[in-house]
């Protein structure tokens, strides 16, 4: 279980080497391959790779009228008020839920006697020759190599969402 210390440590060390060139589907699932490069603490020169896909969900529109539902499981009176207020702005209030999916079957780690600069160097240069949209190459830490993968999806969220609101209100969904 890592501290919340670890846990900022983690995010705050996370660095996106590669980026996706393509942003979450509006109208369909996404799956993104990834490779995440961390450094083992305790040995000198000794990188592991995780190498995995993630599912990222099409994202669904929480409007005004449905986000109460979404509120107030367990909020008492004043969740209820704030629920109602949201509900009367009418159109100036939606949200995207979008859903991840991160199957353990699909990681596959290995461990490279180099450090950890040299291994993300060598995966970025074959990366970039291979030139795939969907791919995204990661450097973090090892002990909180989750929350590194959870800051990028956060991440292709933001990157994402305009473009995603866009989609749907060019089709008159929002």
């Amino acid at each position: 279980m890592l501290s919340p210390d670890d846990f900022t440590y983690a995010v705050e060390n996370t660095r996106v080497l590669l980026a996706p060139t393509k942003r979450l589907d509006t109208f369909g699932t996404s799956v993104f391959n990834y490779f995440l490069v961390t450094e083992e603490m305790d040995h000198v020169n000794l990188s592991r790779v995780r190498e995995g896909h993630i599912h990222a969900e099409r994202p669904q529109i929480i409007t005004p009228q449905n986000i109460a539902g979404l509120l107030l499981e367990g909020f008492g009176d004043q969740g209820q008020r704030f629920a109602e207020q949201i509900s009367a702005q009418g159109n100036r209030f939606a949200f995207l839920k979008y859903g991840f999916r991160v199957s353990k079957s699909d990681i596959r780690s290995y461990d490279v006697h180099e450090s950890l600069e040299n291994v993300a160097g060598k995966l970025k240069a074959e990366l970039e020759l291979k030139s795939e949209p969907l791919t995204a190459l990661l450097t973090g830490v090892d002990e909180g190599w989750e929350v590194c993968l959870l800051k990028f999806m956060i991440d292709m969220i933001s990157a994402s969402a305009p473009g995603n609101m866009g989609d749907f209100r060019e089709r008159g969904m929002l």
